[in-house]
């Protein structure tokens, strides 16, 4: 089909922003609170006015309380999730360094990508997409190798496992004097996270998954022997934008300019981080188990299989077994469609086989899981699957 000539000359037509109401169970966004909203639409300051820098301070206090560390290096990146990523391992790996990372899901492999591309060495320790990395398997990789840094995956988004042994990896790691960094970017806000306490040296995170927030700012922590590291580089890290040792100078003491901030989204993160501190961060985990484990009772009696074991079950992102026979985009489709419901499938080696579900931060409340639990199992009943969808419904309620 021939597209029709464009004119710059004339102003394009284009009508006021009317987006659909969607209830968000994918694997993120998740639904943002109304205080969250709020506070983006409150009046913009410069990002060295006096006022932010107060702001600045807040959400830097919160970020720590999230995390649970005090450490002094802990700032939101100007950028999404993946520019935490990338600042974390583009200024811990330097060139000709060895970085060991996971196999077991898609963001290892991001990790892997990254390293390569701060002029780093990759090393592979090995485990099945939809199982945790075995702290044995760790200890050999490390034998065999003698990394500089060491990545793991916390909350691997594409399979739904929660890394469980994280103290036990870490020690491995320390252990060799290597360096540790966590992707915590579906389980910060959500489940148990103790950065200080399990010795993890590096940690970023994504707003946009428990945290409920829009993305544009993105947690990242770094304790004093990761920073130390960074400000004795032999040379800069490729990145000028994500280079700590520059960002130091403007999330430090000095306040320095080194770009302009995204105002409104450390805003957006601020209030988000308010309402974990509000909720109290243990019973904000426990609400994530209780509601997600609603969820699963809800899928498991329809008769659908978890990805995950139970030992290593991920609540905030719950990956479903699509039943034989039937074509995952087309029920994602449906459900969009009929229910302005938004699931997601696999990625990876889980391409096609399964549904990526979900339950995260605003998005985490009985209502949304009773929908999701009712709706998934009337569209997958109409796409010919074997499954009792009364019964996932009863056991959803009995668990809310």
């Amino acid at each position: 089909m021939q597209q029709p000539e464009l004119d710059a000359t004339e102003a394009p037509e284009v009508g006021e922003l009317t987006p659909p109401t969607r209830t968000l169970m994918g694997p993120g966004p998740s639904d943002v609170h109304p205080r969250v909203l709020r506070a983006m639409s409150t009046p913009l300051v410069g990002h060295l006015d006096p006022s932010f820098i107060d702001i600045m301070d807040d959400t830097q206090e919160l970020l720590r309380y999230a995390f649970r560390t005090d450490n002094k290096w802990t700032i939101p990146v100007s950028g999404t999730g993946s520019a935490s990523m990338e600042a974390a391992i583009g200024n811990l790996v330097e060139p000709g360094e060895t970085m060991l990372v996971p196999t077991n899901g898609y963001f290892g492999g991001r990790m892997a990508e990254m390293a390569r591309r701060a002029g780093g060495d990759v090393v592979e320790v090995d485990a099945p997409w939809g199982e945790p990395l075995d702290p044995v398997d760790v200890q050999a990789a490390f034998d065999e190798h003698q990394p500089d840094v060491f990545g793991f995956v916390h909350a691997e988004t594409s399979t739904g496992v929660r890394q469980p042994d994280v103290p036990e990896l870490t020690s491995i790691a320390h252990d060799h004097d290597a360096y540790v960094i966590a992707d915590c970017v579906t389980s910060l806000g959500g489940v148990p996270l103790k950065v200080d306490d399990w010795d993890i040296d590096a940690a970023y995170s994504g707003p946009q998954k428990c945290l409920s927030c829009p993305p544009g700012a993105s947690p990242l922590t770094l304790n004093d022997r990761a920073m130390d590291k960074v400000l004795s580089r032999e040379e800069p890290t490729r990145s000028w934008y994500l280079d700590l040792s520059l960002l130091e100078g403007y999330w430090g003491e000095e306040r320095a300019y080194h770009h302009t901030a995204p105002v409104t989204n450390v805003y957006a993160l601020r209030e988000a981080l308010r309402l974990v501190a509000d909720e109290g961060i243990e019973s904000r985990w426990a609400r994530h188990r209780e509601t997600a484990g609603a969820l699963k009772a809800g899928v498991e009696a329809m008769g659908l299989e978890m990805n995950a074991a139970d030992e290593y079950w991920l609540p905030s992102l719950n990956a479903v077994r699509v039943p034989a026979g039937v074509d995952d985009g087309a029920v994602i489709a449906d459900l969009l469609d009929g229910y302005d419901l938004e699931i997601a499938s696999g990625l990876g080696d889980l391409e096609g086989e399964i549904f990526r579900i979900g339950c995260m931060g605003h998005s985490a409340r009985p209502a949304n899981v009773s929908l999701l639990v009712a709706a998934l199992g009337q569209t997958l009943s109409e796409h010919g699957a074997d499954v009792d969808v009364g019964a996932g419904v009863e056991a959803t309620a009995e668990r809310l």
